[in-house]
């Protein structure tokens, strides 16, 4: 076993941040960079990941469901978690293995925070959802909102959170800002105002130097 591979061991990754921040493609790096590296990796996405949590995606994501609720994206998405932390998460981890997410809660606090969510009331949902299981460290890949829209749009059809408008994601932007600045054991932030090989430098030295030991 590397020493990567060992040091990643029962540890869990979350790559998050507003949209148009090339966060997908970051992921699929990583995770061959770390499958490369020796380390036993299972790869999951918020919402989704398991059987239930695919089928409240297609819910959340469809552009038809304009009048969905903030309180209700708010249910759906813990819903979806705490499938996926019961069923693939804790599993996993107990196995020590490591566990690579794409999203996880700290989007739900942005998100639904930016839609006018209690951020506290979130925290509170997150804890009956998913417990204990709490990424060891999340990384926020940060963009501007004019930007990562223009990204999208340019890039394919937009999904239901990605047609809101710019104002909003501004919020959220700021909203994942927040959470870092509060949580620096537990949070690093990196600009994707980079080519995708320099962003991913960032992100492989990031998970390489990460002081595992705290949180």
């Amino acid at each position: 076993m590397t020493q990567l591979a060992e040091r990643l061991a029962g540890k869990f990754i979350v790559i998050d941040g507003p949209d148009g921040a090339g966060k997908t493609t970051q992921v699929d790096m990583l995770a061959g960079f770390l499958a490369g590296g020796g380390v036993d990796l299972c790869r999951v996405r918020d919402p989704g990941g398991t059987a239930i949590g695919d089928k409240i995606r297609e819910i959340l994501l469809d552009p038809s469901h304009d009048q969905m609720s903030v309180e209700c994206e708010l249910m759906l998405y813990m819903a979806s978690r705490a499938q996926l932390a019961r069923q693939v998460i804790r599993p996993t981890l107990s196995a020590l293995r490591c566990v690579l997410s794409d999203r996880y809660i700290s989007a739900t606090i942005a998100y639904q925070g930016a839609g006018g969510a209690d951020t506290v009331a979130v925290a509170t949902a997150a804890r009956i959802a998913v417990g204990d299981t709490m990424p060891d460290l999340t990384v926020i890949l940060d963009i501007e909102a004019e930007t990562g829209l223009a990204r999208v749009a340019g890039a394919r059809s937009t999904d239901r959170i990605e047609s809101k408008d710019v104002e909003y994601h501004r919020k959220v932007r700021q909203m994942f800002l927040a959470q870092a600045s509060t949580a620096p054991k537990r949070f690093a932030v990196i600009s994707t105002d980079a080519s995708v090989e320099d962003v991913q430098k960032c992100l492989r030295n990031t998970i390489e130097t990460w002081d595992w030991t705290q949180g």
